[in-house]
């Protein structure tokens, strides 16, 4: 698997010069490019699992560009978002924006505007799948735990003692320094500042 995948823009606008247009700009700056000439033609299409962004039209028929954004919105998707405007419509601007759209472009689009927008999009995607990964792995860790050593794990986030947590839990010290040793070693923490770390961004509190 590569590494570093050539990321792809997403191109949905209705008017093929601009597609066109557009497709020229991002090929030559090194994108890979899938252009669609509507909405559905892109849901039929689209693989989450691609590193990229979306350049998004937003008045398109059927279906248009802020409907598209609520749709992947529903689905769980945090593809970055360029909306392309021809009306310069601030009211929609302003709504695309509070929905997480990186960029709001007037056509006809300045290419420099367009390549920065898109290049911001691109690190986007990079580090929401970064912490995606990230968050995986913390729970895979996690699921490896025994319920004891769950147990043991959520009075040690609490900031309990290992006498506190034997008593707690009607069981030897000696016992709960076995159970923290080998939760230690598979959450791979080497401290319990950097455990609470990483149980934390997980989301997840102790007692």
């Amino acid at each position: 698997m590569n590494a570093h995948p050539t990321p792809t823009v997403f191109i949905v606008d209705d008017y093929p010069p601009v597609r066109r247009s557009i497709s020229r700009l991002l090929r030559a700056a090194g994108f890979a490019v899938a252009a669609f000439a509507s909405a559905k033609e892109f849901l039929v299409q689209y693989d989450p699992q691609t590193l990229g962004c979306l350049v998004l039209d937003v008045a398109m028929p059927t279906l248009n560009g802020l409907e598209l954004q609520r749709i992947l919105e529903k689905a769980g998707s945090d593809l970055p978002i360029i909306f392309l405007t021809g009306q310069g419509d601030i009211p929609k601007s302003v709504e695309a924006m509070k929905h997480g759209a990186v960029d709001f472009l007037t056509k006809p689009v300045n290419d420099t505007d367009l390549l920065a927008a898109v290049h911001v999009a691109i690190d986007k995607d990079r580090a929401l799948r970064r912490e995606r990964a990230e968050l995986s792995e913390i729970r895979a860790r996690l699921a490896t735990l025994t319920p004891r050593e769950r147990e043991v794990l959520e009075y040690v986030l609490a900031g309990k003692l290992n006498k506190q947590i034997a008593g707690n839990l009607g069981t030897a010290e000696q016992t709960v320094k076995f159970h923290r040793a080998h939760l230690m070693q598979k959450m791979k923490a080497h401290s319990v500042a950097e455990l609470v770390r990483l149980i934390e961004h997980c989301g997840i509190g102790g007692k």
